[in-house]
């Protein structure tokens, strides 16, 4: 324990935000970071509990906490505290391929089940970790671990996302010959196409890249397997494949209307205006333009979040969120969100800063469902019609939504974004190989094994357990890599 007064001592602090309104001008990092005697602080205030659970991640009713990678938390918070930062960034690598993509996209469940955090503001966990990779990009600590000898085994991961990105990196320590393919133009699945510029950096994916392409890993872009290289051509050339193509299949609204023009799913919106923005600062105007129009978001998740800040930056007339559950208590209830589940609070994001900042109130709307879109003659959306609900539980424990009277509403809306989530991952691939799924129809492969029905197929990611977090997939990743060396050489080393 670093200073054993520390979290007495030091309130809690993580980076700051730039003012809501200037940033919403450009497509910079909202954030700005903590003075490193700031993270020091941050650093102290861990306990280093004798049961930590800040760092073993498991699921509690479905819903993460602790941290899936199973990160040395307490003792990197301890060694930034001490200033032994390039001891506290080997620690953080041990675990984490990437804690710079962690510490920006993810929601943190390690902080929701830190010790402190029972009566206290947990630490600063995603905050530290940050700043640890970046004093270590920044100090040049972070450089290319090329692996001495090689198997002469060639491996295909297919995917470019953090699953893909960790199951190359681990092959390759492990002297594989690795292979990754992208059917998009650029590395990095959507941690390049699905968060927006603003929150995380392409630079920073890219950053990333760039070191494993000089550790020996090969890149494809633009190749979609089953399309442009078939399963039979990576086959003969691979001795095994890992499928890590991600949950992409959108959920939909099945409501009066949904086929109208101006309504679009969440990641199309997203995707398009990241490429055009790294094509060209989105002069060429291929993206999907929510200026001057009444924007609606379907969907109170992170995504939905993203939306909102894009469409801000866009310059829309109005912008209003939907989310179908009651707005949360600005503390976790003991009786039904004990610690250490990750709290279900009301949050304030950095995307509902920023349009409150220019329209002067929080954009969301809580408890609405929608009933149906309306059109105009040109067959394009023009308002939502939308009822007040409440959510009550059956005998059997199944959600139920009830329509509240009176409370019927038609709002305007020239652009509706549709962010619900995703229903699991494309079939096309999967039937051309033959691989088994679940009811869910995610690919039927164990975790902490991988293995699908075909010999030398492996499969993980969202791909294999259904739409998750990031720490998730590096997880997966890892897990993956460990058993497909297993499979090419007998035995293992990877962790």
């Amino acid at each position: 324990m670093g200073k054993q007064t520390g979290f007495m001592e030091y309130a809690r602090q993580t980076r700051h935000g730039r003012d809501a309104k200037e940033r919403t001008k450009d497509w910079f990092d909202y954030t700005i970071p903590l003075s490193e005697t700031e993270v020091q602080k941050q650093g102290a205030r861990c306990m280093d509990c004798g049961v930590p659970t800040c760092h073993v991640g498991m699921e509690i009713e479905g819903v993460t906490s602790g941290c899936p990678v199973y990160h040395f938390i307490p003792e990197w918070n301890e060694l930034v505290y001490e200033g032994r930062w390039q001891e506290a960034l080997a620690r953080e690598h041990e675990q984490n391929n990437f804690p710079e993509f962690t510490g920006i996209a993810c929601p943190a469940p390690c902080e929701g089940a830190c010790v402190l955090g029972i009566n206290e503001p947990p630490v600063a966990i995603r905050t530290i970790e940050r700043s640890i990779i970046e004093k270590g990009f920044a100090e040049g600590w972070v450089v290319p671990n090329i692996p001495t000898e090689r198997t002469g085994k060639k491996v295909a991961v297919v995917g470019s996302g953090p699953a893909g990105l960790a199951a190359a990196a681990q092959l390759n320590k492990a002297g594989h010959l690795v292979t990754v393919f992208e059917r998009d133009d650029r590395i990095g699945g959507l941690l390049t196409y699905g968060i927006p510029e603003m929150k995380l950096s392409y630079d920073i994916v890219m950053r990333r890249v760039n070191i494993l392409k000089q550790e020996g890993i090969t890149f494809v872009t633009n190749t979609e397997i089953g399309k442009d290289l078939t399963y039979e051509e990576l086959n003969s050339t691979f001795d095994a494949i890992i499928l890590c193509g991600g949950a992409t299949v959108h959920r939909n609204i099945q409501v009066e209307g949904s086929k109208l023009k101006g309504i679009y799913r969440a990641m199309d919106f997203l995707h398009a205006n990241t490429k055009s923005l790294l094509d060209s600062n989105l002069q060429d105007e291929n993206y999907i333009s929510a200026r001057d129009k009444d924007v609606i978001v379907i969907g109170g998740g992170d995504t939905g979040t993203d939306c909102l800040a894009t469409a801000v930056r866009h310059h829309c007339k109005s912008l209003t969120q939907f989310d179908i559950y009651d707005k949360k208590g600005l503390t976790r209830d003991s009786a039904t969100n004990p610690w250490p589940q990750y709290p279900k609070i009301h949050r304030v994001e950095y995307g509902h800063k920023e349009a409150a900042s220019v329209f002067g109130k929080d954009p969301r709307a809580y408890a609405v469902m929608t009933k149906r879109f309306v059109g105009d003659d040109k067959g394009h959306v023009k308002e939502i019609h939308t009822v007040g609900v409440k959510l009550r539980y059956d005998a059997e424990g199944n959600k139920i939504r009830e329509e509240i009277p009176g409370t019927e509403k038609v709002w305007p809306a020239d652009l509706v974004l549709i962010a619900i989530g995703f229903k699991g991952p494309e079939q096309s691939l999967l039937e051309q190989i033959g691989v088994q799924t679940t009811e869910k129809t995610t690919v039927a492969a164990a975790h902490d094994d991988y293995r699908t029905n075909i010999e030398g197929v492996f499969a993980a990611g969202d791909m294999r357990r259904g739409q998750s977090l990031i720490v998730w997939a590096i997880n997966e990743g890892r897990g993956v890599a460990r058993e497909c060396d297993r499979y090419l050489m007998g035995e293992t080393m990877l962790p």
